[in-house]
């Protein structure tokens, strides 16, 4: 009996090595489907927009946002304009502090799960000259 129950014991303690090595492979490992992608805030012809104006991203990418030409900018997701009318979703993809300088960035973390659609963005002190943009997040 006693060597049974030292079999099962050293079978029971191989069996959750192997379960926590195969799971720390899972948790640790990035996800190689991430990317990172700019948008210049600012076109390089100094006009006030957002370069490129449309981005399609994936749930998991990142947006830096760089301040570009024409002084200050900010990026604001505008919460009545995503998938799910979501506040809380907008603000914290909304970067409000204004840039300054030119190089300036920050950035946009899209959450894992972020619903599939289109997001509308703003410059907050040139909305009202048409500094507004999109981003497509795909399902």
């Amino acid at each position: 009996m006693k060597s049974i129950v030292a079999k099962l014991r050293r079978l029971t303690i191989v069996v959750v090595t192997v379960l926590l090595i195969a799971s720390s492979f899972v948790i640790f490992t990035p996800s190689a489907s991430a990317e990172t992608y700019t948008i210049k805030l600012g076109t390089d012809k100094g006009t006030l927009g957002f370069e490129p104006k449309t981005l399609t991203v994936k749930p998991g990418d990142t947006i830096e946002w760089q301040n570009n030409k024409v002084p200050p900018h900010n990026v604001v997701f505008d919460p009545v304009k995503n998938p799910n009318k979501d506040k809380a979703l907008a603000a914290s993809l909304s970067n409000k502090k204004l840039l300054m300088n030119p190089g300036q960035t920050v950035t946009t973390a899209i959450p894992a799960d972020a619903p599939a659609g289109e997001y509308t963005f703003y410059c907050e002190p040139h909305r009202g000259a048409g500094m507004v943009g999109k981003i497509i997040v795909q399902g």
